[in-house]
């Protein structure tokens, strides 16, 4: 590297040192990719092509897949590029668009994960005013404001982080570019304008962590208030899935980045970091559908939609 305060490349984190492992790594990363690219993508589809599926909270789901598809969408690709060609770098430009990428889809994925308690909270605790409170302009409003709040807050971090001159070196303790291992090579006395938009960033997560502990204190005081049985389970199943990808999300960010550090390692931060960027995209779509009946159906018939158009007789399309 030159003597620059701004190196034109950086060094990522190899997953392996031996050929045979890095090709292993490929293969297994291509196949967590693949089943997010089909698992979001049917989603997507699923709900695009169902009238019945036109609601907030379909919509908001299409949201969250969207999210996911751009998030592993950012690491992924660069990880398996680097195992297959046996290289470590990533250039200067790269590396911010992959900041300013990453912290746009986990901002977003937060807010909408936010968003969708307040959908639930509303369907549950007031039934009668659902229509008119969370009616198609409010959730267009709601969601604009989500990707356009997340765009300049990303735009803001990436710029106040790639304007800090790094005084140790440009190897980076991860395998892809994030905010916290940037911050680490940075010169200790230009990074503080940085810790402080950090804090902030930290108190509004708190915030929007309350409040969905709120929403789901309000939710499960009146499913239990609900006589039958059968009532409380169709209930709960329209929640169990949104809670389970918030508590994935929340737990893997949550011991990732406050972890004690006196147990933090190269390897412990390689496997956190697949488990909190890498594994949700993939996994969510099993969450989302697996206990959604209507979703469940509406993705079956997707698959076997292009099941029997790739086996439909050829002269058929014609």
């Amino acid at each position: 590297m030159s003597n620059s305060s701004f190196p034109t490349e950086f060094l990522l984190l190899p997953f392996a040192d031996t050929r045979q492992l890095q090709l292993l790594h490929f293969g297994l990363f291509l196949g967590i990719y693949l089943a997010a690219l089909l698992g979001n993508g049917l989603i997507l589809t699923a709900i695009d092509c169902n009238d019945r599926l036109h609601t907030p909270m379909y919509f908001f789901l299409l949201n969250l897949a969207l999210i996911d598809l751009g998030s592993v969408s950012t690491t992924v690709p660069k990880a398996m590029a680097n195992s297959l060609w046996d290289t470590t770098t990533i250039s200067y430009a790269g590396c911010a668009t992959q900041v300013l990428m990453f912290v746009v889809f986990i901002t977003a994925e937060f807010s909408f994960l936010t968003i969708m308690a307040y959908d639930r909270y509303v369907a549950i605790c007031k039934p009668l005013h659902y229509g008119t409170i969370t009616d198609n302009r409010t959730c267009a409003n709601m969601a604009a404001a989500a990707w356009g709040s997340t765009f300049v807050y990303a735009v803001l971090h990436t710029a106040n982080t790639f304007t800090l001159p790094l005084c140790q070196g440009n190897v980076l303790d991860q395998f892809f570019c994030e905010i916290p291992q940037i911050l680490k090579i940075s010169c200790s006395d230009a990074y503080l304008r940085e810790v402080g938009l950090l804090m902030l960033s930290v108190l509004i997560a708190f915030g929007c962590f309350v409040f969905l502990v709120l929403s789901y204190v309000q939710i499960f005081r009146a499913v239990l208030r609900i006589s039958s049985e059968q009532g409380r389970h169709k209930t709960f199943s329209t929640c169990l899935p949104h809670l389970a990808v918030v508590s994935l999300f929340i737990s893997t960010a949550f011991f990732a980045y406050l972890k004690p550090p006196s147990i933090s390692s190269s390897s412990l931060n390689l496997f956190l970091a697949v488990l909190y960027s890498v594994v949700p995209p993939a996994v969510n779509p099993l969450i989302y559908s697996m206990k959604n009946k209507e979703l469940k159906v509406a993705v079956r018939k997707q698959i076997c939609g292009i099941f029997y158009n790739t086996l439909k007789d050829p002269f058929t399309l014609y």
